[in-house]
């Protein structure tokens, strides 16, 4: 009989626990496969972990990595992906905001041959208007400048066979991020979409500045194109000095000189030192990402697998 494994991280999840594992689970035994639930506790602090030991004692399904510290969805998705034994795997969150009956229409899908299933949003009305406007902004601006093109409103909620798990556990890098290297490792796919409800339980853990650093992180994982801008502003300066050296010579020559002003040569100053700043800055993400796998420090940490 084939098996399913469903990777769910959980940080600070106490209020959704228990609703989460009440609707999975008729769910999950209407697919007539076996299954498991691996349950990354990626440092909460609150008594999630508690309440997921508890309901590991009348459900064996239930597999509880804790984690020695908080490392962030992307290394709990790994984590998940690492001690997962399914035939096929679904990452989700515990929020119920993807719809958990996806499951049945995925898989269906897989056994028609598919070796990714993707579930696509169909619209993004429970989010703020600033988030709807910057994650359209982020979608376009990696897709243009990657290679690697990204499937909007697509996030980690997806079925994917064990031969994409076993590719993308392959993967070296340190600094991950998930809907890229998932999008990288390409095989057979197709999409299915749903209208996503609005949270009722939790909070949300993303804050703006880490969506912004998330971006960067997604940008920079995938292309280099940042660091050919330094290129492109430096031969734009050059081209305006130039073109400005030969306006002031002829104007000298067939004018004469005038008394000179400070303005334009503070606005240059400010002009060129903001573009040298600015290269510097993208130089050193890069740098730091080169820092950082350098070191080859794991992933994560586990404290105890329950």
């Amino acid at each position: 009989m084939k098996k399913i494994s469903v990777v769910v991280p959980f940080y600070n999840e106490s209020e959704s626990v228990g609703i989460f594992f009440k609707t999975i689970f008729p769910i999950l035994k209407r697919t007539k496969l076996k299954f498991e639930i691996l349950c990354v506790n990626d440092g909460s602090t609150d008594n999630t972990l508690e309440l997921l030991i508890d309901l590991k004692k009348t459900h064996p399904e239930i597999k509880i990595l804790d984690f020695s510290r908080n490392f962030g969805k992307d290394a709990a998705i790994t984590a998940g992906l690492d001690f997962s034994e399914g035939d096929c795997v679904v990452p989700i969150d515990c929020d119920l905001q993807d719809p958990l009956e996806l499951i049945i229409d995925m898989l269906k899908k897989w056994k028609e041959g598919f070796d990714v299933v993707l579930a696509k949003r169909l619209d993004r009305s429970d989010d703020t208007l600033v988030k709807r406007v910057t994650a359209e902004l982020f979608y376009k601006a990696h897709n243009l400048v990657s290679d690697l093109k990204l499937p909007e409103n697509v996030g980690d909620f997806r079925l994917m066979d064990r031969k994409v798990i076993d590719s993308v556990r392959a993967f070296p890098e340190r600094k991950r991020f998930m809907k890229g290297l998932f999008a990288f490792a390409g095989f057979k796919t197709t999409v299915i979409e749903y209208k996503r409800p609005e949270r009722n339980r939790g909070t949300s853990k993303w804050s703006y500045l880490k969506l912004w650093n998330y971006a960067i992180d997604g940008i920079t994982s995938f292309s280099t194109f940042p660091l050919k801008i330094s290129t492109y502003l430096g031969l734009l300066a050059t081209l305006l000095s130039f073109t400005r050296g030969v306006w002031i010579l002829c104007k000298t020559i067939f004018l004469g000189a005038d008394v000179p002003g400070y303005a334009s040569l503070t606005v240059a100053i400010l002009f060129l030192g903001g573009i040298q700043l600015m290269s510097l800055g993208i130089i050193g993400e890069y740098v730091g990402r080169i820092y950082i796998e350098s070191k080859q420090r794991p992933l994560y940490i586990i404290r105890e697998i329950i």
